[in-house]
C-alpha cells in the first residue's frame, strides 16, 4: 500500500540526489539547469526525467486518478488561438480551422491543499529551482484561483486539439499514462512576440509542417518545462480504456496574473469575483491574437 503524501517530506517525493531542489549551486544541480536553460533556448522544452522517485509514481497517480471526476467537462468547438470562431479573419487564416476540444480540466479550487501536486506547486525550494532553469530571478504561482494549478483529463476518445497556451511558461507532469495514443507534440518557437508566421501554423494544421512538429516521449514521474506561449503543442486523440492525466503547474514572471474571463469560462466553466476584478485591470504582455 502506499504511503499518504502528507506523511512525506519532497526529499522522500523527488529524487533530490538528481534534483536537489534546496541547493541550486550544487554540481547536480547546476548540471540539470544549465541543460535545462540550453534545451529551453533552442528546443523550447525539457524534460527532468525520473523526477519522482519511483516509490511515489503509484500515490501520484491514485491520488490524481481520484481527483479526475472532479473536472469541467465540456466538449466545444475552439480554434489554435482560442478566441472565438466567429472572430473575423482573412480567408486562409489559420484561426478560420476548428477543431473539439475534449480534454477537461480540474481547477485549483478542486484540489486539496495537501495533495501532493499542491505541495509541489507552492514549495519554495521548488519554485526557486525551476526559476534557475528557466533563467529568472523568480517565478510567481500564477494568481488565478482555478488556473494556478490544474490536472489536466482526456479521456478515451477525446484528445487536446493544437494550441498556444496564453502564459509563457508551463510546468507540468504527466500523473497516468494513456492506454494509446496521447502523445504530447509540439511545434518549438513556431512564433514569437512580435511575429505570429500564420503560415507556419497553417502548414502544420494543414498536415505539411511535420518538419516543424517534435514528438515528446514522456513517463509519468517526469517533469516537463516549456515554453508554451510561442510553441503550438497538443495532446494526440486517445485510445484504448486509460485516460491521460497531467498536472499543470502556472507560474509567471509578474505577481498577480489572473486568466481572462472567455478563456477561463472555456475552461471551467464559470468564473469568479476574482476573474472579473482582473479583468477591469488587465494589461496585455504581447500584441499577440490571443
Amino acid at each position: 500500500m502506499s504511503t499518504p503524501s502528507t506523511t512525506l517530506t519532497l526529499d522522500h517525493v523527488v529524487d533530490t540526489d538528481r534534483y536537489p531542489l534546496a541547493d541550486p549551486d550544487a554540481p547536480a544541480a547546476r548540471t540539470v539547469i544549465d541543460r535545462a536553460r540550453r534545451d529551453l533556448r533552442t528546443l523550447g522544452c525539457t524534460v527532468l526525467t525520473d523526477f519522482l522517485r519511483p516509490p511515489q509514481r503509484d500515490a501520484l497517480r491514485e491520488e490524481c486518478a481520484d481527483l479526475a471526476p472532479r473536472a469541467h467537462f465540456a466538449t466545444e468547438t475552439v480554434n489554435v488561438y482560442n478566441i472565438a470562431t466567429d472572430t473575423p479573419l482573412p480567408e486562409g487564416h489559420p484561426g478560420r480551422r476548428t477543431f473539439l476540444r475534449g480534454n477537461a480540466f480540474v481547477p485549483r479550487d478542486r484540489i486539496p491543499a495537501d495533495a501532493l501536486i499542491s505541495r509541489l506547486h507552492t514549495d519554495p525550494d521548488f519554485q526557486r529551482f525551476l526559476a534557475a532553469c528557466f533563467g529568472l530571478p523568480r517565478l510567481h504561482p500564477l494568481a488565478d484561483p482555478l488556473a494556478g494549478l490544474v490536472l489536466n483529463v482526456v479521456e478515451p476518445g477525446m484528445e487536446h486539439p493544437w494550441h498556444f497556451d496564453t502564459n509563457e511558461f508551463t510546468v507540468s507532469m504527466l500523473t497516468q499514462e494513456a492506454a494509446e495514443g496521447g502523445d504530447f507534440e509540439y511545434c518549438p518557437g513556431i512564433r514569437s512576440a512580435d511575429d505570429e508566421r500564420f503560415d507556419d501554423v497553417r502548414a502544420v494544421l494543414d498536415g505539411d509542417g511535420g518538419h516543424l512538429v517534435r514528438r515528446l516521449p514522456l513517463r509519468p514521474g517526469d517533469l516537463q518545462l516549456f515554453r508554451g506561449r510561442y510553441a503550438l503543442h497538443r495532446v494526440s486523440p486517445v485510445r484504448g480504456a486509460r485516460a491521460r492525466h497531467s498536472a499543470i503547474f502556472a507560474y509567471s514572471e509578474r505577481p498577480g496574473v489572473i486568466g481572462s474571463l472567455a478563456r477561463t469560462r472555456q475552461l471551467f466553466g464559470r468564473v469568479l469575483p476574482a476573474h472579473e476584478a482582473a479583468a477591469r485591470r488587465a494589461v496585455r504582455g504581447d500584441t499577440l491574437l490571443d
